[in-house]
């Protein structure tokens, strides 16, 4: 309860709790677990465009929103994925979140963080010896 209370990196505030059920109705959910919230109404203040938000599943982390419901948070899209879903191309691969300072980070040969063996230096590397 205190880590909700006092950081937003964990999940949504208090007050952005409070203002999501009071003003917004739920849309859908993405297959990350994250739920989204459009505005009841359009107020003034908004230019005419309908409030959006998402509550993250877990922590908060932007890149875990896929491109569908990016595009509709950002008002591109005026029905949300759960009315007229995205056509998937068969060359498109599925959304994956920045995997950067996770385990399942990609790490490449001879990076110290991947574990095993780092291969020698090959035949063209010539150290530098002074003179």
């Amino acid at each position: 309860m205190l880590k909700t209370i006092f950081t937003w990196w964990n999940g949504a505030t208090p007050g952005a709790l409070l203002t999501i059920f009071k003003r917004g109705r739920f849309v859908g959910e993405d297959a990350f677990g994250n739920r989204y919230y459009a505005a009841k109404t359009i107020r003034d203040g908004d230019a005419g465009r309908q409030r959006r938000w998402v509550l993250y599943k877990g922590y908060a982390e932007p890149s875990k929103v896929p491109p569908d419901w990016h595009g509709w948070l950002h008002n591109t899209f005026v029905d949300p994925p759960t009315v007229a879903p995205f056509k998937i191309r068969s060359w498109e691969k599925p959304h994956q979140p920045n995997l950067t300072g996770t385990t399942r980070a990609w790490r490449p040969a001879g990076s110290i963080a991947r574990t095993g063996q780092r291969p020698p230096a090959g035949g063209d590397y010539q150290p530098w010896r002074p003179e």
